[in-house]
């Protein structure tokens, strides 16, 4: 496995991202100037109004030292109804405010005539990098963000990944995608990460070893999103969820105590209406033999999701001269020890 490409028996999407998935659609807002190394990344899960026709949808806490939002609501009803933001530590309250703000302007109905809205926000700590104390994300930058949302995922040190590191190297956004074949239809799977775990020391690439002399614990956090349009129940979704663990493992994480692992899936197959014509429906459901393919394809994306995220970011300076070197140049500095 070569550090630019990532070999695989499964076959990839078309862009090898989780906008693979028809109907996902990401925005990033970047704030890189000096001190300031930080910004918000929005996961938009369908092109239609998500409150009046939620998604089925999971999540799963492998280690919950976090502070991420809406997960409560999605475990107990199975549904997603905002966007995903992704942004650093403390500005998952500014995010949520937006976020709310946006769902209000786009449903009149929202706190009125109907019930409130369950928005999700995850987090990562920056503050290595990024002058975390001076709270610079603003509602603005989040209406941005969302505005920004397109099919192009744009991965590395961008949005929420602005000042991410990943085993002792600059990690951030990375995504990738699978197809599989079920009863001759082609389904996909899309991943998207945000990497901020690890040590170099215990990062598994090949052969290469990685010499790390800081004797730091494994802190930080990732935040995991899986999409597909396969017909997958919440209960189906929270059996991929719990299956994370595992490409963090392959990569070289322990999953230390100050690192929050969280991952999040929604299927784009079933809608849910908010309000129901019927009070009994009808939802297509993968046969429960086939998850074993489910599994191995998620696993398999967001592994190298993790290495696409270290692959494409670049060596960064940030507060108090604080710098974290890009894999390229962690490598060029390993070839010359060799």
């Amino acid at each position: 496995m070569g550090i630019n490409s990532y070999k695989t028996n499964l076959q990839k999407g078309k862009s090898n991202t989780i906008s693979d998935v028809s109907g996902v659609t990401i925005g990033h807002l970047t704030l890189n100037d000096d001190t300031i190394q930080t910004g918000v990344t929005i996961i938009n899960p369908t092109k239609d109004n998500i409150f009046q026709n939620k998604l089925i949808a999971a999540n799963y806490v492998i280690n919950g030292f976090g502070k991420t939002t809406g997960l409560l609501q999605i475990d107990e009803l199975g549904v997603l109804e905002s966007p995903i933001a992704l942004t650093n530590t403390l500005s998952v309250g500014i995010c949520q405010q937006a976020l709310i703000k946006y769902m209000l302007e786009n449903n009149a109905d929202i706190g009125d005539s109907t019930g409130t809205v369950n928005v999700v926000v995850g987090e990562c700590n920056d503050g290595y990098l990024n002058d975390i104390r001076k709270l610079m994300i603003t509602e603005e930058h989040v209406f941005s963000a969302i505005n920004n949302c397109n099919k192009e995922v744009i991965e590395g040190s961008v949005g929420a990944g602005t000042g991410m590191s990943c085993f002792g190297m600059k990690g951030g956004i990375g995504s990738a995608s699978r197809k599989i074949m079920i009863d001759n239809i082609p389904y996909t799977i899309g991943t998207l990460v945000l990497t901020n775990f690890g040590l170099m020391k215990d990062f598994i690439l090949d052969d290469i070893q990685f010499s790390d002399v800081t004797t730091q614990q494994e802190k930080g956090s990732c935040i995991m999103i899986i999409a597909t349009d396969l017909p997958l129940d919440a209960r189906q979704l929270k059996r991929v969820c719990k299956r994370m663990s595992a490409p963090l493992v392959r990569t070289g994480s322990y999953l230390g105590n100050g690192s929050g692992d969280i991952a999040i899936a929604f299927s784009t197959k079933n809608k849910i209406p908010h309000y129901i014509k019927k009070d009994i429906m009808a939802l297509e459901v993968l046969y429960e033999n086939h998850m074993d393919l489910v599994f191995r394809a998620s696993i398999d994306a967001m592994q190298e999701s993790i290495l696409s995220s270290l692959v494409h970011s670049e060596t960064t300076v940030g507060r108090n001269n604080h710098i974290i070197y890009g894999i390229k140049d962690v490598l060029k500095e390993c070839k010359k020890k060799q």
